[in-house]
């Protein structure tokens, strides 16, 4: 969606993403697995299993297995809790409204050529400091800068100018050209069907890989990640703009994956049991990935948190988002998806493992 959909730096950001995913799952399916196979096979490794981790299943898995919490006990508890944490969140879009970046509204581009070489936060805290905090500021080229901003009088493309050549030892107008509404309404368009095609495929998906209310709980749960993050980001009064877009599509996709790691387990455990009612099935799946998702996650805090510290003003709302997401992403595919679905299950007369539909509902496609 980000390569077909963006354009600039996000569609480069989608296809860096794209090959990345592709090279982690060949280095997950080809060689994790024949190093594991290589460390698994040698003696030393049978000699020291506490050492190296084949002697127990884990710290969490094990606590989470003794005390063995029934949080699918009342899954309408937790879309409860989803359903304040939407409505308070969602609420900012409607107070606060929604602050649209450059891309989406229309504006100017400046192309500047400097005499001296500039980095772009520089840049940009300069013209932050001459009342132009919103401008994006970007390298295009040795000694060259593009800036867009908001629809510029005369007098304020001159501040933008001399903000500019402060920082550069002088700096040459190379380019000048308007960002028109029409462009802008495209752009946002665009985002917009980048999204509805996101759900909509993620919800064929995994319709066709389980089962429909799984399908629909994930959706909704992506849905619901959707409009918290939007919603912080307007209570923030930070911008939506093409790197947001990045952001929100990058948290469906990593939600979604831990979804499928939930219903895949689901689906393991139902075709051991499928007599078992889908709550409790759905309990035992949870408690068993809780742990992986758990020590994933905190991988990922550790990067975006770096991120958001050291990455500079370009990066930080970048890195915001993304930390947001995540963690939304991460409680919604958990406690938002999986009673969704126990809820779908129960009113659509599956009623867990009752009979033989409970049965056919375990032996979900492969």
């Amino acid at each position: 969606m980000l390569f077909v959909l963006a354009s600039g730096p996000v569609k480069g950001f989608g296809v860096t993403l794209g090959i990345g995913v592709i090279a982690s799952m060949i280095s997950a399916l080809v060689i994790t697995r024949v190093l594991a196979e290589f460390a698994v096979a040698r003696r030393w490794v049978h000699r020291r299993p506490r050492t190296t981790g084949l002697a127990s299943i884990g710290r969490v898995r094990t606590y989470l297995t003794r005390r063995d919490p029934q949080l699918m006990r009342r899954p309408r508890r937790w879309l409860a809790v989803s359903a304040v944490v939407l409505v308070v969140a969602g609420a900012g879009i409607v107070v606060r409204g929604l602050n649209f970046g450059v891309e989406f509204t229309g504006g100017r581009l400046i192309e500047y050529s400097t005499s001296d070489a500039v980095d772009p936060d520089r840049a940009r805290e300069a013209l932050a400091d001459a009342g132009f905090p919103q401008a994006v500021v970007q390298s295009s080229g040795e000694n060259r800068l593009t800036v867009r901003t908001e629809e510029l009088t005369n007098a304020q493309a001159v501040e933008v100018a001399d903000a500019v050549a402060g920082v550069g030892g002088g700096a040459e107008k190379v380019r000048d050209e308007l960002i028109g509404p029409s462009l802008g309404d495209e752009l946002r368009r665009n985002a917009l069907i980048a999204l509805g095609l996101a759900l909509g495929a993620q919800l064929l998906y995994l319709a066709f890989r389980f089962r429909w209310m799984f399908g629909a709980g994930a959706v909704s749960a992506l849905a619901h990640d959707v409009v918290i993050l939007t919603g912080i980001f307007a209570w923030l009064g930070k911008p939506i703009d093409g790197v947001f877009l990045a952001a929100l599509l990058t948290v469906i996709g990593y939600s979604v994956n831990d979804s499928v790691v939930v219903f895949d387990r689901i689906r393991e455990l139902w075709r051991k049991d499928g007599k078992a009612p889908l709550a409790q099935v759905t309990n035992r799946a949870i408690l068993q990935t809780v742990p992986r998702t758990v020590n994933t996650g905190i991988g990922v805090i550790f990067i975006l948190a770096a991120l958001a510290v050291l990455g500079g003003d370009s990066l930080t709302d970048f890195a915001l988002a993304l930390l947001i997401g995540m963690l939304v992403g991460t409680y919604s595919s958990v406690l938002t998806a999986s009673p969704l679905a126990v809820e779908l299950d129960a009113r659509s007369g599956g009623g867990g493992g009752r009979g033989g539909r409970g049965r056919g509902r375990g032996r979900g496609r492969g």
